[in-house]
C-alpha cells in the first residue's frame, strides 16, 4: 500500500468511524485521519479531513447515506485535518452548517466560510434529533485558543479530537485496551500539546462527563471507562 486507503465502520448504533490510512511511504510509521458520522434526523460529521482527502472521505460517507443529507459539519479547532475539506463538504451538502467554538467562529470561520457557522458556547446544546450534543470549550487542550469538543449525552460519546492521538494506520476501528501508553509515547516524540496551566482542570471537566466512547481523531476509537482514561492522561501530562 503506497496510497491512502479509506474505510468506514459502525462503532456504535448509527455512529460511523471513517478512517483514511496513510501508509509509511507517505507518513513515517503510518498515520490515520478519522472522521465521525452521526446518522440522525440531522446528520452530523465531526472532522472533515484535509482538503486533498475529500474524495476518499466522501466516498465512505456515500456508502451509508447521501452526502447532501449532512446538516452539521463540526470540528474541534481550525486546522487542515479538522476542517480543510469544509468548503467541499458545504458545496456537496447545501443545507449543512459549520459547527465550531464561538472563538473559532469569531476569529476564523466567519471569514473562511461562505456559510455562517454555528459558534458554540461552553455547555451549549446541539440537537440532531434523537441525539443531544453538548459543546465543551477547552482552550489550548491540546492546542488552539479556539479548541473544543462535542459530547453526545445520548450515547455518552466524547468527540475528543487530538486527545489520545495514536501512531500507525489505525487498522482497528474500536478498541477496549489502554491507549494512553501509545498516545503518550507519540506525544513525547512529537509534542503537540500546549501544556496550558488550565489543562488539568479542563481534562477533569471532560472526565466528569463520564464518557463511555472516545472518538479519537488519529488511531482507534476507544470504549470503556472514559473518566479513568482521561484522568490517567492528566497524570501522565503532569509527570
Amino acid at each position: 500500500m503506497n496510497t491512502p486507503v479509506g474505510s468506514i465502520t459502525e462503532i456504535a448504533p448509527r455512529l460511523h468511524r471513517i478512517s483514511v490510512a496513510m501508509p509509511p511511504e507517505l507518513i513515517p510509521g503510518g498515520f490515520s485521519f478519522n472522521q465521525y458520522l452521526l446518522m440522525d434526523e440531522k446528520p452530523l460529521l465531526f472532522h472533515t479531513g484535509p482538503r486533498k482527502l475529500f474524495p476518499l472521505v466522501s466516498e465512505q460517507i456515500e456508502k451509508v447515506m447521501p452526502l447532501e443529507q449532512l446538516r452539521y459539519i463540526a470540528f474541534s479547532h481550525v486546522e487542515a485535518d479538522e476542517c480543510g475539506a469544509l468548503p467541499a463538504f458545504l458545496a456537496a451538502a447545501p443545507h449543512a452548517r459549520p459547527v465550531c467554538s464561538a472563538v473559532a467562529a469569531m476569529v476564523s470561520m466567519n471569514d473562511l466560510s461562505d456559510v455562517e457557522p454555528i459558534g458554540m458556547a461552553d455547555g451549549q446544546v446541539l440537537e440532531t434529533g434523537r441525539h443531544r450534543l453538548i459543546w465543551q470549550t477547552t482552550p489550548h487542550l491540546p492546542h488552539g485558543w479556539e479548541c473544543g469538543y462535542l459530547f453526545d449525552e445520548t450515547s455518552r460519546t466524547l468527540f475528543c479530537g487530538d486527545l489520545f492521538t495514536q501512531p500507525g494506520t489505525g487498522e482497528k476501528a474500536l478498541v477496549h485496551d489502554d491507549i494512553v501508553e501509545s498516545s503518550e509515547a507519540f506525544r513525547r516524540h512529537v509534542d503537540y500539546f500546549s501544556h496550558s496551566i488550565n489543562a488539568p482542570a479542563l481534562i477533569d471537566k471532560l472526565a466528569n462527563l463520564r464518557p463511555e466512547l472516545l472518538a479519537c481523531m488519529h488511531g482507534s476509537a476507544w470504549s470503556g471507562d472514559g473518566a479513568s482514561l482521561l484522568r490517567k492522561l492528566e497524570r501522565s501530562l503532569s509527570s
